[in-house]
């Protein structure tokens, strides 16, 4: 018979109460700090300690979605994995009824019949993998059925710039995860020759295989991964990776299901097992063009909340998603009074600043909803519009200001939507930065006042390729044949595996000559691949590919370079030729394209030149 978490009764009772509770962050989302919003851990401990509880046997319990880490500091980093006995998330959606605590649940049957915690022990290490060296960092945490049996910890005592392996192992067994690899970031006064990063957004599990997490993954040419958000999606698709739920997210055990449906897909478990993620939220970890008040198919109005859901309210349903999503991803919680932040920044020694925004659901001025598409336009260059809210927006000028004052050689900016204006046959979209002038024009105000160069923003949510100059038009000179003029680069990646533009290579190659035409700073697009790209920051310069996948119809282990861009220090612009004058797919401003279908195999290493008649899986 195993007692509670293996260890000893009367030791669990001996602790004051929740004191094992504490190694878990996730018992801190959203918030221990106020009683409503946060789980009652005393009252967790005490269901748990509950003489005569018969825990797990370790045999009966599985690493179900791996392991990953997350969000490096010098001197720590987040480590994740989930451990239970069924890879089915909890069942409870108790809310808020009168003085009912939120996320207590202990009138649901499933936790009178689950009251015991699972006891695992963590360790991270020097040394190769599956060694014997002595660990570094180690401790014990505990998880319940009221966090999804997740685990997240934080590593500390750990050296900057300094690679680790870690593991968790069920207590007192031989119960093992697998083993991963991770990274802390560079001292932020250290002097650094360079950071990878490999830069991903977009991942809708239904319409395509996570290709690219698999080719960055094997290839492993990156310090870390940085995540743009979309990294799941709320939808209700079919087909042969159908969306599970099948229906459309708005339960807590919706969107914990789905976020356990993605991370069960072999090729983001490599890569989340290996390399640390930083990562930012865009609308569809919530709900498709979410803003602070609603969504495009939900609005926080009686009627919609009638209509358009199964009566869970705009703000029920963002804070369901809120906390699958810290519970399922390697994040920390900066600050514990604000449980919808996620923006944070990143100082990578004296060589960069990774600034992460939410320019979706904190504070968001209203954006195109379907309905109201026509509106949007007139109030575009509203001064009063925001795609942040004045807390972050000021927060994210001081963080600029903060970094160039510091001798921070770049600034890179992860965002979720397109910062430089892109002009199609209909106009502009206004839900990228092309919505909110007055807000990117305060950015821009901000950048060329106080003489802070060096910047890239980083985008993704179009799910198509776009490399532009930084650029204020119609305030600053600019010259798009040289890019003098500019204060840095945009580098504005397509999708992992959602939807691009609509046709083959040559309907996707017009458009993007027209769209290269109508714009003044752009100069490179492209929407057919799916991809990622890879970011060499160095002193002196920025060294970015961009990658394809071939095919996401199928899981395979292509990967196919589309373009290579530079940026010098103290430039600010894109060095010319642009990309070299060549590149293989799309339009590229004075230069050409080639199709050469030259392929690396991440598995076997070989080069072929492939091609496929399918991009997307079939869904209906």
């Amino acid at each position: 018979m195993y007692l509670v978490a293996t260890i000893g009764l009367a030791a669990l009772l001996a602790l004051p109460i929740g004191a094992f509770y504490d190694g878990n962050l996730n018992y801190n989302s959203p918030s221990r700090r106020h009683v409503n919003f946060g789980i009652d851990v005393p009252l967790v401990s005490r269901r748990g300690s509950k003489r005569g509880i018969i825990a797990y046997k370790p045999s009966e319990l599985n690493f179900t979605h791996g392991v990953a880490s997350g969000d490096p500091y010098p001197n720590s980093v987040i480590l994740w994995t989930r451990i239970a006995p069924s890879p089915v998330s909890s069942n409870s959606n108790v809310t808020v009824q009168g003085p009912v605590p939120l996320y207590n649940h202990d009138t649901e049957t499933y936790i009178k019949a689950d009251a015991n915690p699972i006891c695992v022990d963590w360790r991270i290490r020097q040394g190769a993998r599956n060694s014997t060296a002595v660990s570094v960092s180690s401790g014990r945490a505990y998880t319940t059925g009221d966090i999804d049996y997740t685990v997240k910890v934080e590593a500390t005592g750990l050296t900057p710039f300094t690679t680790y392996r870690y593991q968790f192992t069920v207590c007192g067994s031989n119960n093992t995860s697998p083993e991963g690899r991770t990274k802390t970031a560079p001292a932020e006064d250290a002097n650094i020759d360079q950071v990878k990063l490999a830069v991903f957004s977009c991942s809708n599990y239904p319409v395509g295989y996570f290709n690219a997490y698999g080719n960055a993954a094997r290839k492993a040419q990156q310090d870390y991964v940085v995540h743009l958000g979309d990294y799941i999606y709320e939808g209700a698709t079919q087909g042969p990776r159908a969306h599970n739920p099948p229906r459309i997210l708005f339960s807590l055990f919706d969107y914990r299901t789905r976020h356990g449906q993605y991370r069960s897909d072999p090729d983001l478990q490599l890569l989340a097992k290996d390399f640390a993620w930083i990562t930012t939220w865009d609308d569809h970890e919530v709900a498709n063009n979410a803003y602070r008040d609603g969504f495009s198919a939900l609005n926080n109005t009686e009627e919609s909340f009638r209509n358009d859901g199964p009566n869970i309210s705009v703000d029920q349903r963002k804070l369901h998603a809120v906390r699958a999503y810290f519970e399922w991803m390697p994040i920390r919680q900066v600050d514990l009074d604000d449980n919808l932040r996620i923006w944070r920044s990143f100082k990578m020694g004296n060589l960069m600043d990774l600034i992460v925004l939410d320019t979706r659901n904190y504070d968001r001025s209203i954006t195109t909803l379907g309905w109201n598409n026509d509106y949007i336009p007139l109030i575009a260059n509203d001064a009063g519009r925001s795609l942040m809210g004045s807390h972050q927006e000021n927060w994210f000028y001081r963080q600029l200001s903060e970094s160039a004052g510091r001798g921070a050689t770049w600034r890179i900016i992860g965002n979720q939507i397109i910062f430089s204006q892109v002009v199609e046959e209909f106009g502009t979209a206004e839900d990228n930065w092309d919505g909110y002038y007055a807000n990117r024009n305060r950015t821009l105000k901000h950048l060329y006042d106080n003489n802070i160069g060096n910047n890239v923003f980083l985008a993704g949510d179009s799910h198509q390729n776009w490399v532009s100059d930084l650029v204020w038009l119609g305030e600053k000179p600019y010259d798009k044949a040289t890019g003098s003029g500019g204060v840095g680069v945009e580098f504005a990646g397509t999708a992992v595996s959602s939807t691009g533009a609509r046709g083959n290579l040559s309907t996707t190659d017009a458009l993007a000559r027209a769209r290269i035409n109508e714009s003044t700073v752009m100069q490179w697009q492209d929407g057919y691949y799916r991809g990622y790209f890879l970011m060499s920051v160095g002193k002196d310069s920025i060294e970015t590919q961009f990658f394809g996948s071939p095919s996401v119809a199928s899981r395979n282990a292509w990967d196919l370079p589309l373009a290579n861009f530079t940026v010098v220090a103290g430039d600010n612009r894109l060095s010319r030729p642009v990309a070299g004058g060549s590149v293989e797919s799309g339009s590229l401003r004075g230069g050409e394209v080639q199709h050469t279908n030259l392929s690396l195999n991440t598995q076997t290493g070989s080069w072929e030149e492939v091609n496929f008649d399918q991009m997307y899986i079939r869904t209906s």
